[in-house]
């Protein structure tokens, strides 16, 4: 993983230590931060990944991903010390893209990372990124690029996280089929489905929505079809 700035916000030094020596020893270049209004000062346009604690003294985790979020797409990976569902929810919900318990092996995050990385290497291209070969899909009043994270609704540009794009993107490719959740984890995470995906896919189909539906309440664009998962509506 050559060339790219991972910036870890964790206010315990010894996690710190251990994922920066395991990163640089895997080509990349490491930025540290101790409490996420450092982390917040050391964001720039050169950051591939932030590894987040949730838990920290001052301002939260969940908090400095919001603010991540008004000014970068860039991949965040939570690290927190609680496994309840609700936790991992709220992470999500407040625009992370995966989340790591603790403890947890370094090999696991090692691959966590390298997932999210790759992921937001390829769909997540600024716009001008955008090449010749970019094509377009127009359906139900938005259109996006095949080959680059640009998304059009109603002739307005949208900003969709990768994970968001992702989705949309393969949705959009087959309209009448309809997806099943783990279909869906699978295809656009790219790792088995564990009983713990469904509601990683359910707040990330939630996010979506409300970025391109009408109503998110009554969705007509990304449909519910009960008992079987979700299609691109017709």
């Amino acid at each position: 993983m050559e060339h790219y700035m991972i910036l870890i916000i964790e206010d315990d030094a010894g996690i710190r230590e251990g994922v920066r020596i395991l990163l640089e020893g895997d080509g990349c270049h490491v930025e540290e931060a101790a409490d996420g209004n450092e982390g917040l000062k050391k964001l720039t346009d050169t950051t591939s990944l932030v590894i987040l604690d949730i838990m920290m003294p001052g301002i939260s985790g969940i908090k400095t991903c919001e603010e991540i979020r008004k000014v970068s797409n860039v991949p965040v990976l939570f690290l927190t010390a609680k496994a309840q569902e609700s936790d991992k929810l709220i992470g999500l919900m407040a625009g992370g893209d995966d989340y790591l318990v603790k403890p947890f092996s370094y090999t696991e995050l090692l691959a966590r990372v390298k997932a999210l990385i790759r992921r937001h290497s390829v769909y997540d291209k600024p716009f001008y990124a955008k090449t010749e070969t970019s094509k377009w899909i127009e359906k139900n009043g938005i259109k996006i690029d095949t080959n680059n994270n640009h998304v059009i609704l109603h002739e307005e540009e949208i900003s969709l996280t990768e994970t968001e794009y992702k989705i949309l993107l393969l949705m959009m490719k087959y309209p009448q089929k309809i997806f099943s959740v783990q279909n869906l984890y699978e295809s656009v995470w790219e790792e088995p489905f564990t009983y713990t995906s469904s509601n990683t896919v359910m707040v990330h189909i939630r996010k979506l929505r409300k970025k391109i539906e009408e109503d998110p309440k009554k969705p007509k664009i990304i449909e519910t079809v009960w008992g079987k998962g979700y299609r691109f509506g017709k």
